[in-house]
């Protein structure tokens, strides 16, 4: 009997649980900030879209 819970499944769910969470949280210390290198990248191509969307538009007279 651990921790007051004498089924050994029961017991291995509840530990599987904190494992699952303390793993989560390592992978998202790890992966913080990344990516972030390409975002001015994205901004730049977000706004060629917008300014041709811009020009399709007008052409159509929408």
């Amino acid at each position: 009997m651990v921790l007051g819970i004498p089924d050994f499944w029961i017991w291995s769910v509840f530990v599987l649980c904190f494992l699952s969470t303390a793993l989560c949280v390592v992978y998202g210390l790890i992966n913080w900030n990344k990516g972030g290198e390409e975002e001015p990248k994205q901004i730049e191509e977000a706004k060629s879209w917008e300014e041709k969307e811009e020009i399709v538009t007008e052409e159509k007279g929408l």
